[in-house]
């Protein structure tokens, strides 16, 4: 019996898409997960530290530890047309080199940012924290994420979207790449596809049984947010686009991994695809 850790974010997403295996919804074969919920740029940290065995991820870190992770195939989330979005007080009039507060160097809504604005006085704060820095004052503008933009303080005012930042950017209509997963390569090859596999089915089984399972994460108090949110959020960033990964999100990822080499955030240039791990093994072993 092979025991992996998993570690996700206590986001109502990344809940919703694992918890189908915690709920023993998913056949594990010989393996076990031990999960743990931990905020996105702890997790990046940690992915550079090589801690767990499977981890989630800013898309725009996996550059940086591509040697020791393979980029998975599931359990993603994109924006399409909506995405972090960049709060100020109504009366703020933002200058070059306004304050702003961000959840993490390593986080993809951090990397467009400063490519947006590169004069920013950035100061890092965890995304909870955030709504609150800027209501006091601390800092002029702050980047929300996850269930964040869905609803804030009414004194607040949308500067910008990142969404559209993404487009300025992007040379065609692509989704904005947020946050993926990430394997250890030091896992067995076979061990590594069965593992994809079962996150796989776990987030196809939790996007078939939604009503389900969203009505189980409630009743336990397992994420933040109520049964309306819930349901609007997940229709965002945990869909039928988060099961496996298509075209159009494999091109938007090497997009933004090409920009941030561009903009000289990453040492190399890199194509998503080269970085899976390749389940055509399994069936080439059985021939």
């Amino acid at each position: 019996m092979r025991r992996l850790t998993v570690a996700h974010s206590p986001d109502a997403d990344d809940i919703f898409m694992y918890y189908a295996i915690k709920f023993g919804w998913v056949d594990l074969k010989d393996m076990r997960f031990d999960n743990i919920a931990l905020d996105i740029e702890t997790l990046n940290l940690e992915a550079l530290k090589n801690t767990y065995d499977v981890t989630a991820i800013s898309f725009a870190l996996y550059p940086k530890i591509r040697n020791d992770y393979a980029l998975l195939r599931t359990a993603v989330s994109f924006g399409e047309g909506y995405g972090p979005k960049l709060i100020k007080k109504k009366e703020t009039q933002l200058k070059r080199n306004f304050k702003v507060a961000l959840s993490g160097t390593h986080t993809t809504n951090a990397l467009l940012f400063k490519i947006a604005y590169p004069d920013a006085r950035i100061v890092y704060k965890n995304f909870l924290e955030i709504e609150k820095a800027v209501l006091q004052g601390e800092v002029d503008a702050g980047v929300l994420i996850h269930e964040s933009i869905l609803g804030y303080d009414d004194t607040l005012v949308v500067e910008k979207e990142l969404w559209d930042i993404w487009k300025e950017l992007c040379p065609k209509e692509l989704p904005l790449p947020l946050g993926g997963m990430a394997l250890r390569r030091s896992m067995p090859l076979l061990c590594a596809i069965e593992c994809e596999k079962a996150l796989i089915r776990a987030v196809e089984i939790a996007h078939t049984h939604q009503n389900m399972l969203s009505k189980m994460l409630l009743e336990r108090r397992l994420v933040r947010v109520d049964h309306a949110t819930l349901q609007t959020y997940l229709g965002l960033y945990a869909n039928e686009h988060s099961i496996e990964m298509n075209d159009a999100q494999y091109e938007a990822i090497d997009l933004l991994f090409s920009l941030g080499y561009t903009h000289g955030f990453f040492d190399q240039k890199i194509h998503a695809r080269d970085f899976l791990i390749p389940k055509e093994y399994e069936a080439l072993r059985n021939d």
